[in-house]
């Protein structure tokens, strides 16, 4: 049997004692006025330096995760792994990737939207079983994990990690099927939700998308081998020529015979996540056949349609509204400024002095332009209001600085659900625009006037219909059936990280 290699037990206990058991079963710490990121996946298949350029590949998904990292790599089918917390630059140095040689390697960037951060949650998962060894990245949530692990458990089966992605190599584990890909295809069968995934046994990696396509998954070629990536961006920093998008409940087989194609699954509605669109990824991808950088373009532009006002600049909170500020401001024709610097070099937590600073949080973060703002009428555009309390913290900023006006543009519709199939977003009832008009929530902002984003002027900015998104968190419509008891497993299976339980804002920065 083939055995692999990852973290030392120690270095394991060392990051494990690093988090410990939030007493009602949520995560504190972590300001979720902001939508976190989910995950991304990137795998190489027939590279010499296949570990190296998956750590490229990593770095230009950091965006999608920034609390895990890890890399796992075949050579003659012994597969060797590494993983840790923190950012990819800091997982993997030099002396690490040495010691990940082979022409095959998968690695994933994890944002815990289920199950805890603590190392053994970290992907790519790598277990040994009886037909030797295997590991798997996943991007997405499963609805019926929850369901799925308690039928394995009642089985005999023993689970290492609270991540759902583990329910999915159980599954790959218990298949009969003699070929590894056909075995991943069955165990995908079960399963009911989000995911776009890489896994792999030492001598091939089997890539799939659900049937419905929530997140995006890419199949690119660098010279005789084959590339896959959650966006293009990551193909391009490793010069991989693009090959196309992997559709919707496609599982392709990269192998030394080539790529092989499957199509395993019965044919489902397309849900695409619309806010892979409005904020996850990276303006410079391409995803779902649509740039990003113009989605959001022309979303600014049809909410300078749809909510017009007289102003002197229009300016974004940085940075992911950036584009859809661009767009605002050309089709109003309202000059376009950075009103807020962007600090990129501020991890995921820091020390608060003593000394009560106001809106503290945010100040370390963004840094207002006080001759741009100044005796200006401003339209602030950002992609989403969650709780509002940010939102609220630099409008104060905006007025301190002496704008005489605010007025707040939002490139997203109101959310008003939560996600279950991969962004982390808050319980329902700690959504503001779940119990609050637009109205209200102008007044707890403290703006002259407040518009979102029509559903329809989303759908526009796109070029699809509407029938091709998932929008359950704007219009409660979900696409599969959501157990009752999902949201209390999702929570009850969440811990804390000491680390951040002193003061966090709205997550690591992307990188872009």
């Amino acid at each position: 049997m083939s055995k692999h290699t990852e973290n030392s037990p120690a270095e394991r206990i060392s990051e494990a004692n690093r988090h410990v058991l939030c007493p009602n079963g949520g995560r504190r710490g972590r300001a979720d006025d902001r939508l976190h990121d989910e995950c991304g996946v990137f795998g190489v298949f027939g590279h010499p330096e296949a570990a190296t350029l998956t750590y490229l590949g990593l770095y230009a998904l950091q965006h999608r995760g920034q609390e895990g990292a890890g890399i796992v790599c075949a050579r003659d089918g012994h597969l060797v792994g590494h993983r840790g917390i923190g950012l990819v630059a800091d997982v993997f140095k030099a002396h690490r990737l040495a010691q990940l040689e082979g022409d095959l390697a998968i690695g994933h960037v994890r944002y815990s939207t289920f199950g805890t951060s603590i190392l053994k949650n970290v992907q790519p998962l790598m277990v040994d079983y009886a037909r030797g060894s295997m590991a798997l990245g996943h991007n997405g949530n499963l609805v019926n994990a929850g369901q799925l692990r308690d039928e394995l458990e009642e089985d005999g089966a023993i689970f290492q990690s609270t991540t759902d992605s583990e329910v999915i190599i159980q599954l790959i584990a218990r298949s009969k099927q003699p070929r590894f890909a056909d075995a991943v295809a069955e165990a995908l069968g079960k399963v009911i939700g989000a995911y776009s995934l890489l896994a792999t046994n030492g001598e091939t990696i089997v890539a799939a998308r659900d049937p419905r396509g929530f997140r995006p998954l890419w199949l690119g070629r660098l010279g005789d081998g084959f590339v896959f990536a959650s966006e293009s961006c990551a193909l391009d920093i490793i010069d991989a020529a693009w090959d196309r998008e992997i559709e919707p409940g496609e599982v392709v087989v990269a192998s030394e015979k080539g790529i092989e194609v499957m199509t395993p699954f019965e044919r489902q509605p397309r849900k695409l996540c619309a806010f892979e669109f409005i904020y996850m990824a990276r303006p410079d991808s391409v995803i779902f056949g649509r740039s990003v950088d113009a989605v959001r373009k022309r979303l600014g532009a049809n909410l300078a349609r749809e909510a017009p006002v007289a102003a002197d600049l229009v300016m974004p909170v940085p940075d992911s509204s950036n584009q859809a500020a661009l767009g605002y401001s050309h089709e109003s024709g309202i000059p376009f400024d950075m009103g807020f610097i962007r600090n990129h070099y501020v991890g995921r937590t820091f020390i608060e002095p003593d000394q009560k600073i106001r809106d503290f949080g945010v100040k370390i973060k963004l840094n207002p332009t006080r001759s741009a703002i100044e005796g200006k009428r401003i339209v602030l555009i950002d992609d989403s209001i969650v709780r509002g309390t940010t939102s609220r913290k630099i409008i104060s900023t905006l007025r301190r600085c002496g704008a005489t006006e605010v007025h707040f543009r939002v490139s997203s519709p109101p959310i008003v659900n939560s996600c279950h199939y991969g962004i982390d977003t808050p319980n329902r009832e700690r959504l503001i625009a779940s119990s609050k008009s637009v109205d209200e929530i102008r007044k707890f902002t403290g703006v002259d006037s407040l518009a979102y984003l029509s559903i329809d002027g989303l759908i526009d900015a796109t070029g699809y219909s509407r029938d091709d998104f998932c929008l359950a968190c704007f219009d409660n419509a979900y696409p599969t059936p959501v157990p009752d008891d999902f949201a209390c497993r999702q929570n009850n299976r969440r811990h804390y990280d000491l680390s951040t339980d002193h003061l966090t804002y709205d997550g690591a920065p992307a990188p872009y």
